[in-house]
Parts: structure tokens; C-alpha cells; sequence
């Protein structure tokens, strides 16, 4: 198990893979992938259990499933720092012929990677479909899956959320990236979602919520309550509060990084601000 600090280290350096991913092609998406750096560090290094010797069907491993494709940026990072694939790789994020498409693919066989999730709102409905057959197969590992607050203003998410307390679903835990913005504005204004922990619970699911979504000590102690509460019939949500763009300051409290590349000297205040770790690429 690694320490508390050990694990912001290694967020610290998956914030300047995102920051220098993004700015060596000009495009990509920092925003969300900056504020779910300190979640996918947590998910990755100390809540599921996995083997880096991958193959697409994970028997007898916890999956996990990125529904919001977009910030492949901290996904990329993430799954290159813990062995899936080599570091050096990152170099070749949305170029021609790489491995490391814009929104996560599934022909290039990107190690890590079970889905292709550039389309919103279908990775509800995958997660499931893993959990049942995880079940139908007498094999007791969990599912996880996140996904966008924005991106609940698809249809299809809802059906899906029905579906998994109607037939009991108990072995997934569904985490919604709870920032309040998206692409073309704040959610409130865009479309706003409501009581959203009071709807999830009238569709029958168990409900937590970690406010302090950026904190990496927050994100082990509700991931661990969310994982006690598996098994007893019900799926289960997190509500991940985070700040877009966290760590970066001039990318926080606004939907303007959503999907746009720092310039030269934005990319230097940004990795001045996180001091380097683990060695860049």
C-alpha cells in the first residue's frame, strides 16, 4: 500500500503528464481530466484489485470502465504509470497511428482499455452489462465505472440507472464527476440536474456522497464505504464533488479548460505549479 503522500506524488505527476499531453498537439481535454487526477490515482493504486498482464475479459479482476472519454489525458497517465504500458508512449497522445486516441478506442488494443467511450452516456449501460456476466459467471469482483455530470443529460444513462436497481446490480459502484461544468457552461445553466443524489435514490440505487472530491484521503475513505456497500442488492453511486482543472489555478472555478491546450508559457506556470515527481516522459 502506498502512503498518502506517495499518492500525491504520483497525482502530482499525472497532472503534468495531462498538462504537457494536451499542450504538445494543441488539443485534448485538461479540464476533467485534471480534477479526476487525485480519483483515478486513488481507484487505481489502492482501491481495485488488478492485473497488468491484461486481457479484455478481467476474470477475477475488479474492471473499470470510463464513461466521460474524454479525459483520456489522466486515464492515459494513469494506466501508463501503473504498467500498463509504457510512460514513453504518452508522447504520441492524439497523434496519427497512436494507440492514445482523443476519446479511448478499442481496435488499437491499448493496454487497459475495454471500451471506446467517445460517444456520451453509453458507459452506464456497459458497466452493467460487465457486472451481470461478472455475476452469471460466479466471479465476485466489483465493477467501476465514471462519468460526467453533463453526461447525465443523456437518456440513455437513466434507462440504464433503472435497469441496474431493477435487477439488482449490486456489484457495481458508479462514480459521477460532480464539477458543475461542461463543455458550453456551467450544468446549472446548460441543463440543470436537480437533487441529484434524490433521484439516483428514487431509482432505487445507494447513494454516497465524497465532497471533498480532490482529497486524496476523502477518495480512500468513500471508495472504501462505497465498497462495503456492495452486495446488499442495490448499485451504488459516488458523487465526486471536484474542482475542474484542480492544481492548475488559472484552469479552476470555470468551464474554459473543458477542451483547450495551454499555450508555451501557461504550459510552464502550470508544471512550475507541480513540482516534478515520479520523471517526466
Amino acid at each position: 500500500m502506498a502512503t498518502i503522500q506517495e499518492l500525491k506524488d504520483f497525482t502530482t505527476q499525472v497532472r503534468r503528464d495531462i498538462v504537457r499531453m494536451v499542450h504538445a498537439v494543441n488539443s485534448g481535454h485538461p479540464g476533467g481530466s485534471l480534477g479526476c487526477a487525485e480519483f483515478l490515482t486513488v481507484l487505481y493504486k489502492e482501491v481495485m484489485n488488478y492485473s497488468t498482464n491484461f486481457t479484455m475479459d478481467g476474470v477475477g479482476e475488479d474492471l473499470f470502465f470510463l464513461s466521460n472519454g474524454h479525459i483520456s489525458p489522466v486515464y492515459y497517465s494513469v494506466l501508463s504509470r501503473c504498467g500498463f504500458f509504457p510512460v514513453d508512449e504518452l508522447k504520441t497522445f492524439r497523434k496519427l497511428d497512436s494507440r492514445l486516441q482523443g476519446h479511448p478506442t478499442t481496435h488499437e488494443h491499448l493496454p487497459g482499455v475495454r471500451i471506446a467511450s467517445g460517444s456520451l452516456g453509453q458507459g452506464m449501460s456497459v458497466a452493467i452489462g460487465a457486472a451481470q456476466a461478472k455475476k452469471l459467471n460466479g466471479d465476485s469482483s466489483l465493477v467501476y465505472s465514471l462519468h460526467g455530470d453533463g453526461e447525465l443529460q443523456e437518456g440513455q444513462v437513466w434507462e440504464a440507472i433503472m435497469y441496474a436497481a431493477g435487477k439488482k446490480v449490486d456489484n457495481l459502484i458508479a462514480t459521477v464527476d460532480y464539477n458543475g461544468q461542461q463543455i458550453d457552461g456551467p450544468v446549472s445553466e446548460v441543463m440543470p440536474l436537480g437533487n441529484l443524489k434524490g433521484k439516483f435514490e428514487a431509482f432505487g440505487w445507494d447513494v454516497l456522497e465524497i465532497k471533498e472530491g480532490n482529497s486524496i484521503e476523502a477518495i480512500i475513505k468513500g471508495m472504501n464505504e462505497a465498497k462495503s456497500r456492495t452486495g446488499k442488492g442495490r448499485p451504488v453511486c459516488v458523487l465526486l464533488h471536484t474542482e475542474m482543472g484542480n492544481g492548475v489555478d488559472f484552469m479552476m472555478h470555470t468551464h474554459a479548460w473543458h477542451g483547450k491546450a495551454p499555450n508555451d508559457e501557461q504550459l510552464e506556470k502550470a508544471l512550475t505549479q507541480n513540482a516534478e515527481t515520479l520523471g517526466d516522459y
